[in-house]
């Protein structure tokens, strides 16, 4: 009797429970998925007469936002043409043929799609270039290295005012415009080794490092003081050039100068050093290399007395 009594006592519980309202809150999961949606736990307000357009935004809003867009019931829009070949400027200005990837070259591509463009930096090395690209105005460092490039034009760096290096290494390049980098008030290192170049052009008195070896400049290819007023100079690098002169007077600046491999056969005793003045002391020209050169140092001893150090080459 008592075992009768615990089971009736304890279906009557189950039954109590069973048929309490649902209090806690909702979880969601895919056990509603089956569900009608009137027998769902809260309610829905559904008209039948609500514009079709409310529904599908009602129903949008629900998506994540990228299948949201995907699905959105305005039509696409393609942006204009001239939109895309015209965005806005590197430098901020609206010049035609400019945009975020610098300005356009004569192929019709960006120099910095064509090219690699970091910060104030160009890398246009081994593109087989023909000639040089227009650079974005806040261009600082160019490197156009082993491409085909054979003429420098006047206007090829025209207002690039904030250029410091341009690296030309291994072009063709055998013709430079006289006024190419004349007019590039910060320039300060010029590299064009490795080409066919015969005549240097007017030079910035800015420079401090310079290098033409491997070039084609012989015995007119260099004027008449033609570094005199590069106050600044610190490195000369002319080798390999079939040169037959000392290039003179040299800068006061000059810590450097390199001339092996040339034709070089005779020295004065006043190219580095003052013969009337005994006292003189060139201090800051420490390196000079004149190997390769048929000159015999030892005939000039007095042309090294000023100098700290002898120079490098043939002393017999």
């Amino acid at each position: 009797m008592q075992t009768f009594a615990n089971i009736f006592l304890g279906f009557f519980i189950f039954e109590s429970v069973g048929a309490a309202p649902i209090t806690d809150t909702l979880i969601y999961d895919s056990e509603f998925y089956d569900i009608p949606l009137g027998e769902l736990p809260h309610s829905f307000v559904y008209d039948e007469n609500e514009q079709s357009d409310q529904l599908e935004t009602e129903i949008g809003t629900a998506l994540p936002s990228i299948i949201q867009e995907s699905y959105s019931s305005a039509p696409l829009t393609e942006e204009p043409e001239e939109e895309a070949s015209t965005p806005k400027l590197i430098d901020g200005s609206s010049a035609q043929g400019s945009g975020v990837l610098g300005p356009q070259t004569q192929d019709g591509l960006p120099t910095c799609l064509l090219c690699t463009c970091i910060g104030t930096t160009v890398y246009c090395d081994d593109h087989e270039l023909d000639a040089v690209p227009p650079l974005p105005k806040k261009t600082m460092y160019f490197y156009s290295r082993y491409n085909r490039i054979r003429k420098i034009n006047r206007n090829d760096f025209a207002n690039l005012n904030k250029l410091k290096r341009i690296d030309l290494t291994a072009n063709f390049i055998s013709e430079i415009h006289e006024d190419a980098f004349r007019r590039l008030p910060q320039l300060e290192e010029l590299v064009l080794r490795d080409n066919r170049i015969r005549q240097l052009p007017e030079l910035p008195s800015t420079l401090t490092f310079i290098d033409v070896s491997k070039n084609r400049l012989g015995r007119n290819g260099i004027r008449s003081e033609a570094f005199k007023d590069l106050h600044e100079l610190q490195h000369l690098y002319i080798t390999d050039n079939n040169l037959d002169h000392i290039p003179l007077p040299l800068p006061e600046s000059l810590q450097a100068l390199h001339l092996q491999n040339n034709n070089i056969e005779e020295m004065h005793e006043d190219t580095f050093c003052k013969m009337k003045d005994f006292s003189y002391v060139r201090r800051a020209l420490e390196d000079i290399r004149l190997d390769g050169n048929p000159i015999n140092l030892s005939r000039t001893p007095y042309a090294y007395m000023c100098l700290p150090r002898l120079p490098v080459g043939n002393l017999i």
